[in-house]
């Protein structure tokens, strides 16, 4: 039986990159491709992939926020991370999240092949780079701070903040997640309150500061 994977990234080029790798391995196969995070839990669903090559930073819905919904939702799903982020902070909250395994965007190809065999015999993957920059942390029992808006923010608000960051409108994204434009208003009081900004703008800085979105 094959191996199911779902591709998750907001860039085209990576994903059909990605599926001419995997067109190379007669026991894998890409069942789907998702350019967002939410796109990706309706695709998971739908689909029932065995695994879930995940962006971090991505429009809509990031890459942290989707693995935990996905791992809650469908835990036998595996998840790896293959994001452009080396900070210790992303590989924490990944891991965190649910994920199995952690790759950087300019890993070999073939190393992506390693991990997802790796990942389905049920252990864990993490790039050697960043692998040196987690056992570093141990040792040095390192204190720096989880990353603002996950010590910070429900998860429900960092979904607010990312869309209002991905210039969706109060209405826009009170339909995209089902409920009153007042509700969303208040989210959005709430989030600049416990980051002490005054506008949309610091709002937007703030989470492609924090690799909720990008530009």
């Amino acid at each position: 039986m094959k191996i199911k994977i779902l591709l998750v990234d907001d860039h085209q080029i990576l994903r059909d990159g990605i599926r001419s790798l995997v067109k190379g391995y007669d026991d894998m196969e890409v069942i789907g491709e998702a350019a967002d995070g939410r796109e990706a839990l309706n695709m998971v669903e739908k689909l029932s992939p065995d695994i879930v090559i995940m962006d971090i930073s991505m429009p809509d819905l990031n890459g942290i926020d989707a693995t935990r919904m996905i791992i809650n939702e469908a835990p036998d799903v595996k998840v790896i991370a293959l994001s452009m982020h080396h900070d210790k902070q992303f590989v924490s909250e990944i891991f965190k999240a649910g994920a199995s395994g952690y790759l950087i965007k300019d890993s070999a190809f073939d190393e992506l092949e390693h991990a997802i065999r790796i990942v389905m015999s049920g252990q864990t993957y993490i790039n050697p780079k960043i692998a040196s920059l987690v056992v570093e942390s141990l040792v040095n029992q390192s204190v720096t701070p989880n990353p603002k808006s996950f010590s910070l923010l429900t998860e429900r608000e960092r979904e607010v903040l990312q869309l209002i960051a991905d210039g969706k409108s109060t209405k826009q994204i009170a339909v995209d997640l089902n409920v009153s434009s007042k509700t969303i208003e208040s989210h959005r009081r709430q989030v600049m309150g416990k980051l002490n900004v005054r506008s949309v703008a610091d709002l937007t800085k703030f989470a492609i500061r924090e690799g909720l979105t990008t530009i």
